[in-house]
């Protein structure tokens, strides 16, 4: 058997083989696998295990391959006898085949990945072992955890595994919240766009963990953002993976790292496997990182440096370069993809007609009216009460444009942008919208509805940075005065849990859009359950 092509191979890898070897030895098993799953289980980039590929002979049935039975004895001695050491909870996984079994189900039925979102998906396997990794490591019953994006569902595996940890997922994918919310099992879900904020709710949590875009910025954002919802003395989990050939994208993102002041408590190898992400093998480290004092002054300044650009696809990949607040007037609005201007309106042609008080989101200079940023537009109520509000959408951020609007009791919102969704039919009772022109949508509130549901309903949209169930209270309370009864804060809050018992200490901003989808349903309950005790 020929394997001269294999040892210098293997000999130009000197001590870093050991990959190629356990790939080797996979092939030499006697089992058939695909090129994606010879990638997975030896946690080597596809690049890397194609070059082996083409030094060995194999045999093929459809696109599964091995390396024939006759001719594995000639590979012996170059094979890696077992696999690296990278599975501190192997042991326990046996114990927890039932679970395995379900979470493999929620896996499949899973929203589909989201290209421009980077998501792929973790192994069922892979979500099972950090839930018992937190299990080991950590004592989880009563513990708060924050999973600071979701898309693999490791929520679900740590209720399963820990039904005793307290778990808030926070994600900017409503699919991956709806599907969450689906399983029944006491997750708290929080829409956010990291970028623009971390939810109030999501904040004083002992534990975080984080799956986020493999960028330094995507990095450096999600981790600041764990950050942000721990205690003093959490403790971030990241999985973060890179090729073995790209040893400087893995610097830059340890810089990002390294400058948010965390140390380095652990760090265990390929514990991270995904169906794709072929480039880093499939396979990603789990970082165990613990803030020090000096974290927090490090992660706000990291996020006043904060850009939209944290992707490694879409209209928000890294690439973008162009930054509409340096252009002038007569610029049009940028689309943040590699310094391209989008072909929509002008931001003079945008405000033609629309005599705006106030300007939202990036805008040129130039232009005289005051302005405010969008993280801000979210985080708290304008200290003024401006009548026509010009809002900058960026592409990549339509996501936020429901709680855009929700942000201000403005008689006329102007949205500029270069491809607006639809307004959720949830905001209906509250804005009427029309396009305007390509790119541009106008928002006009609507009076004030009648009928005691649609007036609690229009009362908890139109204060939309309060807790949802406080002023749902507070109306209910008002609803049975204008009857002619009485109604206790204790009693309102006993109805409102009842047909709503996700409402507790969140506000409509932060809300999935399913959630306020089901409100008009949940409010007539109470009105009618207020209506029958009374």
């Amino acid at each position: 058997m020929e394997r001269d092509g294999v040892e210098r191979l293997l000999a130009g890898a000197g001590a870093d083989s050991r990959r190629l070897r356990h790939a080797l030895a996979l092939l030499c098993e006697g089992r058939w696998c695909t090129l994606a799953e010879l990638v997975r289980q030896s946690a080597t980039s596809r690049r890397t295990v194609e070059s082996l590929l083409r030094e060995v002979v194999l045999e093929r049935d459809g696109e599964r391959f091995r390396v024939a039975l006759i001719d594995t004895p000639a590979y012996q001695d170059l094979l890696a006898v077992a696999a690296p050491p990278e599975d501190p909870v192997a042991h326990l996984l046996p114990h927890y085949a039932h679970v395995l079994d379900r979470l493999t189900a929620l896996v499949a039925k899973a929203p589909r990945a989201r290209h421009v979102l980077d998501h792929v998906s973790a192994t069922p396997e892979t979500v099972l072992r950090r839930a018992l990794l937190l299990g080991a490591r950590f004592w989880l019953p009563g513990a708060r955890l924050l999973c600071v994006g979701d898309h693999d569902l490791t929520s679900l595996a740590v209720k399963l595994v820990h039904p005793e940890t307290d778990v808030t997922v926070v994600d900017v994918d409503e699919r991956v919240l709806a599907y969450i919310d689906e399983q029944r099992l006491g997750i708290r879900t929080r829409w956010a766009d990291l970028r623009l904020g971390l939810p109030a709710s999501a904040r004083d949590h002992d534990l975080a963990l984080t799956d986020p875009p493999y960028t330094p910025e995507g990095i450096g954002l999600f981790v600041a953002r764990a950050v942000e919802g721990l205690t003093d003395d959490g403790r971030v989990l990241l999985a973060y993976g890179a090729s073995e050939r790209t040893p400087m994208l893995a610097f830059k993102v340890q810089q990002e790292l390294s400058e948010l002041n965390l140390v380095y408590e652990a760090i265990y190898p390929d514990f991270n496997r995904y169906f794709g992400a072929e480039a880093i093998g499939s396979a990603a480290d789990l970082y165990l990182l613990r803030p020090t004092t000096k974290t927090r002054p490090a992660v706000q300044s990291r996020l006043t440096r904060q850009t939209t650009a944290i992707y490694t696809h879409g209209p928000q990949s890294v690439e973008s370069t162009f930054e509409p607040s340096t252009a002038k007037a007569s610029t049009p609005i940028s689309s943040g993809v590699s310094g391209a201007l989008v072909s929509g309106p002008a931001a003079a042609d945008a405000l033609a007609g629309f005599e705006a008080d106030l300007l939202v989101g990036d805008w040129p200079k130039g232009l005289s009216q005051p302005r405010v940023r969008l993280s801000t537009w979210l985080a708290k109520p304008y200290a003024a009460a401006p009548q026509r509000v010009a809002v900058a959408m960026p592409p990549g951020l339509e996501s936020a444009l429901p709680r855009l609007l929700l942000a201000t009791r403005a008689a006329h919102v102007r949205l500029v942008g270069t491809a607006l969704p639809p307004l959720p039919k949830a905001l209906s009772l509250v804005y009427e919208v029309n396009e305007a022109g390509k790119g541009i949508l106008d928002a006009v509130r609507r009076p004030q509805p009648e009928g005691e549901a649609d007036t609690v309903l229009r009362r908890i949209l139109d204060n939309a940075h309060a807790k949802l169930a406080n002023t749902w209270r507070e109306a209910l309370i008002a609803v049975a005065a204008a009857q002619g009864t009485s109604l206790t804060k204790n009693e309102a809050r006993s109805l409102i849990r009842e047909a709503a018992d996700w409402s507790d200490d969140l506000t409509p901003l932060e809300a999935p859009l399913h959630r306020l989808s089901s409100l008009h349903e949940a409010v007539t309950r109470t009105i009618t359950a207020l209506t029958t005790t009374t």
